[in-house]
């Protein structure tokens, strides 16, 4: 059994419940969902419950709204989106995917984002994480994998020795099933340097590293220096980028790394939810998460790159960074 939480730090938090597909209360003027079961039904609720939020906060917003505001807040929106395409394109070598689904403002305005992409960026457009926007829109849909195996595997194990062990436990089951561009490390769930540093070998020889916490130029630099100490070539890695991306740090480490490894980048809430000063702050974008919180009645733990995105009580993450050899963390601000 695994329980998930969703949680939102401005006016909602998320969580789950045994006796129901899921629960919803309202608590200290904070809406909480939780939803429990077998894992594999459980971790499928991340998506919907993310995005039906997301949505039902834009439809709130906009219930007031008269007809002419509408047509010029999404006007606004869409001059904005398009200036951003007409930035990036034209760039050598660039490849962008959408990651937007879960923290979008809407379905209509995530399918008009990747239209825009499609039409705009051509060949550097790499797809979308939406499936049915995907198959509508004859594009491949692309991911990879989440911080929510490990945690739950290092969850479920007796010990310390287990617990250092369970995030290459949880690859060594993904390598048996995957393979090509389906091997992609996302080794900051527990502190990147340190999972580099104990990685066994065989994992350098994945397509690739996921960066999602921290400084990103730091991420990919650590990644570049173990590729290359265990005799691989960084130019024929993949590199993806994933948090907190806009076009100016787009076009930033584009820049920095392109030649030195394949770059790529999945671009989420700033795609497809960059509505900030366009309704004074109630459209603005904010961070918006869903984690698994137990299994089996076991507390999981995310440490990160940024101790702002540690999640867990407080005993277990003291044990955590005891046993990865977590030390001091640069916190950086969540905003998306």
């Amino acid at each position: 059994m695994a329980s998930g939480r969703c949680s939102v730090p401005t006016s909602w938090s998320v969580r789950g419940a045994a006796t129901a597909p899921y629960h919803l209360e309202k608590r200290d003027g904070q809406y909480e969902l939780t939803f429990e079961g077998a894992w594999p039904e459980v971790m499928l609720w991340e998506i919907p419950a993310l995005a039906v939020l997301m949505e039902l906060r834009s439809r709130a917003v906009l219930n007031d709204m008269g007809r002419f505001e509408l047509q010029v807040l999404y006007a606004r929106a869409m001059t904005r989106t398009w200036e951003k395409v007409e930035r990036l394109r034209g760039t050598q070598g660039l490849r962008i995917a959408d990651f937007g689904t879960r923290r979008r403002h809407s379905f209509l305005w995530q399918d008009w984002c990747v239209q825009a992409m499609l039409e705009g960026m051509g060949a550097s457009f790499a797809g979308t994480s939406n499936c049915l926007i995907a198959k509508n829109r004859d594009l491949e849909a692309i991911g990879t994998n989440a911080h929510e195996l490990p945690m739950v595997y290092a969850a479920l194990t007796d010990s310390d020795e287990a617990l250092a062990e369970a995030p290459y436990r949880v690859l060594a089951d993904w390598h048996d099933e995957h393979e090509g561009n389906l091997r992609v490390i996302l080794p900051d769930t527990y502190g990147t340097q340190g999972f580099l540093d104990r990685a066994p070998d065989w994992l350098a020889g994945w397509t690739g590293i996921r960066i999602d916490s921290g400084d990103p130029a730091t991420g990919a630099e650590t990644a570049i220096k173990w590729w290359q100490e265990r005799g691989e070539d960084p130019r024929e890695k993949l590199v993806i980028f994933s948090d907190g991306l806009d076009a100016d740090k787009i076009l930033d480490l584009h820049a920095r790394f392109v030649g030195r490894v394949k770059v790529s980048f999945g671009w989420g809430t700033m795609l497809t939810n960059d509505f900030k000063g366009l309704a004074g702050d109630a459209l603005a974008p904010f961070s918006l998460v869903c984690k698994a919180v137990a299994a089996e009645g076991r507390p999981t733990v995310k440490l990160s790159d940024n101790p702002e995105k540690a999640m867990g009580p407080a005993s277990e993450i003291a044990r955590y960074k005891r046993v990865f050899g977590v030390g001091p963390q640069d916190a950086i601000p969540v905003t998306v």
